[in-house]
């Protein structure tokens, strides 16, 4: 997937919000919380998610792979997919729906009930 591809994909999803910050990482939004962000590895595209915490345990380990820098050395369940052999772009989207929808569950329910999620 490429950063445009990753961007329009985030896009898409309902009531989210675009920066670039940090180094000029896309960073993606939803109610103010970041789900998803596009960068931070030496200029190459890196895509880190909000993790399960199965899948934060059964992929963290796979080559292409990696807990994400600064997120999950703070606890936090974060992966990052750094190199093509990671996963699939099928699997990457997946991925960020479940993180978007991660975030989602932990807005107030009237935070929700505003942006329509």
């Amino acid at each position: 997937m490429t950063r445009d591809e990753f961007n329009s994909f985030c896009a898409n999803l309902k009531a989210t919000s675009h920066v670039v910050q940090w180094g000029n990482a896309d960073v993606w939004k939803v109610g103010g919380k970041v789900f998803a962000l596009c960068g931070w590895n030496d200029g190459k595209d890196a895509f880190t998610f909000k993790a399960t915490d199965l899948a934060f345990e059964v992929l963290g380990g796979e080559p292409g792979i990696r807990s994400a820098p600064y997120l999950a050395s703070r606890g936090m369940k974060w992966l990052q997919v750094y190199d093509e052999r990671g996963m699939s772009d099928a699997s990457l989207r997946e991925h960020v729906v479940t993180s978007y929808e991660l975030v989602v569950a932990k807005l107030t329910k009237k935070l929700r009930a505003e942006l329509g999620v």
